[in-house]
């Protein structure tokens, strides 16, 4: 048990009627604007699956590559990525251009919708050593849900 209490698995979430915001591991290969190897995608399905058919609404976050940290790159962009989710899901999958002042897109959100945030290493909160700035991130991140949902296993074994 953690000091913020026991972990508990997507199954044992009443999200109805909540927002949830998930960290996926979206970084995926992509070539010419075209995603060469949607394993990582086709692995979260299952967890985003869960919470649209329980009637959370999805905020999903990620990071592509390794952007400098100085505002949007074209060829980092996740929107790519969403629209193929959007596909496998065979459901529009909506897109926020920018993570920090999503605010009118979540707040569009119904049940059972999904929402993925731009590339969240295009700010420098993201990677930062500054305590304060990776805080004014996860607080303006946090304000956007009730849940939190964590299935990106590679970004959760790191430091």
């Amino acid at each position: 048990m953690s000091s913020l209490g026991p972990k508990l698995s997507v199954d044992d979430l009443a999200m109805e009627n909540k927002n949830v915001i998930m960290r996926v591991d979206f970084n995926v290969p992509i070539k010419n604007g075209v995603i060469q190897d949607d394993f990582r995608i086709k692995s979260a399905l299952p967890t985003i699956n869960k919470v649209v058919s329980s009637g959370g609404r999805l905020i999903l976050i990620s990071h592509l590559g390794r952007p400098k940290e100085t505002g949007y790159e074209a060829d980092l962009s996740l929107k790519i990525v969403g629209e193929h989710l959007g596909k496998l899901m065979g459901k529009p999958v909506a897109f926020a251009a920018d993570c920090m002042n999503a605010g009118a897109e979540v707040s569009a959100l119904r049940n059972g919708d999904v929402l993925l945030l731009e590339n969240l290493r295009f700010y420098p909160h993201e990677g930062s050593k500054d305590e304060a700035q990776r805080m004014e991130m996860a607080t303006k991140l946090s304000s956007y849900a009730d849940l939190y949902v964590s299935d990106a296993f590679g970004t959760a074994h790191r430091d």
